[in-house]
C-alpha cells in the first residue's frame, strides 16, 4: 500500500535526440532507423543535453510535406515545437496524465533539476502501466471468488 509510482519509473531511458541544425532528412533517417515518432531536440550545455524541442513525423508531414516546403533547406529548429510540457522525475503518474491532457500532447521529455534530458515517456508507456494495474484488479476479482467458494463448500 502507498506506493506511489513517478514519471522516472517509466520512462524511457534511451532515446533518440536530434540538434536545432538537423536536417529534414536527417530527421527522418534517424526516426526511419530508429522505429520512432519523434526526437527530442536537444542543445548541449557542458555535459548535459538541455531540451529546447520536440519534432514529430507528424511535424514534417503537416508543416514541410503538405505545404510543398523545400526540405532540404529546412532543419529541426524550422519545423520543431518549443511550447514543450516538461515532466520531472518524480512527478506522479496521475499528475503526468492530467498535464498530457491538459496540453494535449502524447510524448513528454522528462528531465532534471537543471533541465537535462533524462528520459522520454509516451502515452503507448501510460497505457502499459495500466494495462497491468487492470490486470492486477482483475485478478484480485478472481482471487475473491476462489476464496468465497472455498469458504461455502
Amino acid at each position: 500500500m502507498g506506493e506511489r509510482l513517478t514519471t522516472g519509473e517509466i520512462c524511457a531511458r534511451v532515446l533518440t535526440i536530434a540538434f536545432r541544425t538537423t536536417t529534414m532528412a536527417g530527421a527522418a533517417r534517424l526516426m526511419r532507423e530508429n522505429h520512432v515518432g519523434c526526437l527530442v531536440v536537444v542543445e548541449e550545455h557542458g555535459a548535459e543535453r538541455v531540451v529546447v524541442g520536440m519534432l514529430t513525423d507528424r511535424d514534417i508531414v503537416t508543416a514541410v510535406v503538405a505545404t510543398d516546403l523545400d526540405a532540404s533547406v529546412l532543419c529541426a529548429e524550422d519545423v520543431m515545437s518549443t511550447d514543450l510540457l516538461l515532466a520531472r522525475e518524480d512527478d506522479s503518474l496521475i499528475d503526468l496524465v492530467r498535464s498530457m491532457r491538459r496540453k494535449g500532447v502524447r510524448r513528454v521529455p522528462v528531465v532534471g533539476f537543471s533541465g537535462e534530458l533524462l528520459g522520454l515517456v509516451t502515452l503507448d508507456d501510460v497505457l502499459d502501466v495500466l494495462v497491468q494495474e487492470l490486470g492486477l484488479l482483475v485478478s484480485a476479482i478472481h482471487s475473491e471468488g476462489q476464496r468465497e467458494r472455498q469458504m461455502r463448500r
